[in-house]
């Protein structure tokens, strides 16, 4: 008993060792990540809000946001930024499932496991913008619309597909109703070093947080039905990417109001992010 105590205890001694070691590194990475997850959401509500109001030439989603970074000046430059600093943010989540999350929760397995599913998820989007910043433009800049319909047709051809899908959409409701309310219940802030951040200041990043959170958990939550009604009905066509989810929005009693008011909450969700970059632990 006392051996696999001692053994137990050298392990995580290790464990927390390479940890701190590569603390600035993986640190730096991460606060890299959320710089550039804000970028992205910031220009994607942008772009939401322009087709609320009648304009816009672009689609609401990651392929509208990267064509717009695409024509600013030194686009090139900051498209590989982008690219990197969504590197940064797979290398940050990859280093909480091998060694722990700050937190006393950290090194629990379901934190691991999210952690390493968030390094793939990430590690997918860095991909993609990564290869439109090296010209590979139908990869990073596609309509997300496009490809949830072409790859829910794959699936569903599958053996299985069908209850494949539509667990797949009912989870990523599930995971859309989690993000908003755990956004509404402000669970964001023991992440936060909040002693460093001035009261009005707090004040902004709760709104931020709360507001921001609940509209993207809205968006997922919606994806994730049209998923799910995609399976059961058996038809490709009703599965939504970002874009044409945020356009739904018009379709309801709402109208467009709707959808500005979730257009306004994925901005403040991007500036959410540049506030994570800055006052996050990591």
């Amino acid at each position: 008993m006392h051996s696999r105590t001692s053994m137990s205890t050298s392990i995580w001694r290790n464990q927390a060792g390479t940890r701190r070691a590569a603390g600035p590194l993986t640190e730096g990475a991460g606060r890299a990540g959320f710089t550039a997850r804000g970028v992205l959401y910031l220009l994607v509500g942008m772009l939401a809000l322009q087709f609320a109001f009648g304009g816009g030439r672009r689609q609401a989603d990651q392929g509208g946001a990267l064509a717009e970074v695409a024509e600013q000046p030194f686009g090139a430059v900051l498209l590989w930024a982008l690219g990197a600093g969504l590197c940064g943010m797979a290398l940050w989540r990859l280093s909480e499932a091998l060694f722990g999350a700050a937190g006393p929760d950290g090194r629990t397995g379901k934190k691991r496991l999210s952690s390493a599913a968030r390094a793939v998820f990430y590690g997918f989007v860095a991909y993609s913008v990564l290869s439109f910043a090296a010209g590979a433009r139908g990869s990073g800049s596609g309509s997300s619309d496009g490809r949830s319909r072409d790859v829910t047709a794959r699936v569903l051809e599958l053996p299985g597909g069908q209850w494949f899908m539509g667990v797949a959409g009912a989870a990523v409701a599930c995971a859309g109703v989690v993000i908003g309310v755990r956004a509404v219940a402000r669970r964001y802030r023991k992440h936060l070093r909040l002693g460093e951040i001035p009261p009005q200041t707090r004040r902004l990043v709760d709104t931020a947080g709360v507001v921001g959170g609940a509209a993207r958990g809205l968006v997922f939550a919606a994806a994730g039905v049209f998923t799910l009604r995609a399976a059961v009905e058996y038809e490709p066509g009703q599965a939504k990417g970002m874009d044409d989810t945020l356009r739904s929005f018009t379709e309801t009693t709402m109208g467009s109001w709707l959808l500005v008011g979730v257009a306004i909450g994925l901005v403040l969700f991007g500036a959410f992010s540049f506030a994570m970059a800055r006052w996050r632990r990591l």
